[in-house]
């Protein structure tokens, strides 16, 4: 009985990903056949092979340039959003997005064939990401330390600094900044009146321990108490400040540290 599945095993990220779709096409098989895995397969399906995709830049620009001049730049934007998304379907799901959109007479509106069970779950986790990043510019606490660099630690569930960066970048030209993913071991590194970059790994420092200068102890203890001050108790809603403001964020908040 011969082969009825592929399965293309990519690295989770944008190369990665755009390097798997590119080698699907190049398969020349039924799209149907064709799926997409990000990282190792935990379960191997009987009658299915599996390719190991290596990153490839070039043929990742190529994907990226087809995505916008077919589909637009709106289109490219929700597709590497749900890439820095955390979920293990978000390969599939943008491949087949890929796919479903090339069948349609609008190019321009795959993002609204939301019936396209592939397409909405693209949505879904281009959203979840947006909405993370949003809060992610809202909730962010620099710190200055000694050497006068500001300091901002986060635990992001997609891997969103890239996001998140320009803003700061954007709003803080003039500042040595640092913002620090410590799920993925990631800096973004912002030198004063400079292009930001990306450390990754093991290119990157280890971890270590900060020291804040006086004026930010001074400060962060006056702004916490203050915090906690204006609080009226008897108007206390724990369920909304939940909703509002979620716990995962407050361990990198100065008012909460």
């Amino acid at each position: 009985m011969g082969v009825n599945e592929y399965y293309l095993v990519c690295e989770d990220s944008l190369e990665g990903i755009f390097t798997g779709v590119y080698d699907a096409y190049l398969l020349k098989k039924p799209h149907e056949q064709i799926h997409i895995c990000v990282g190792e397969d935990e379960n191997y399906r009987l009658f299915a092979e599996y390719l190991n995709c290596t990153p490839d830049e070039t043929k990742a620009a190529k994907v990226a340039r087809t995505i916008v001049r077919e589909f637009g730049q709106e289109t490219y934007l929700s597709i590497c959003r749900a890439l820095a998304s955390g979920e293990p379907d978000k390969g599939e799901a943008i491949y087949k997005t890929i796919v479903a959109g090339f069948q349609m007479k609008n190019r321009k509106a795959v993002m609204g064939n939301l019936a396209n069970p592939y397409i909405h779950r693209v949505f879904e986790l281009a959203r979840f990401t947006a909405n993370e990043a949003h809060f992610h510019v809202e909730f962010l606490r620099f710190y200055e330390l000694e050497n006068g660099i500001l300091y901002a630690p986060i635990g992001p569930k997609n891997n969103l600094i890239t996001f998140i960066v320009p803003h700061f970048a954007d709003r803080l030209p003039l500042e040595n900044f640092v913002i620090y993913d410590e799920i993925r071991n990631i800096y973004a590194m912002h030198p004063s009146g400079k292009d930001w970059y990306l450390v990754y790994g093991e290119e990157g420092m280890e971890h270590p321990d900060h020291v804040l200068s006086a004026e930010e102890k001074k400060y962060s203890e006056l702004f916490t108490h203050f915090f906690h001050t204006i609080a009226i108790k008897e108007r206390g809603n724990l369920g909304l400040q939940r909703n509002m403001l979620p716990l995962r964020y407050r361990k990198y908040m100065t008012e909460f540290r």
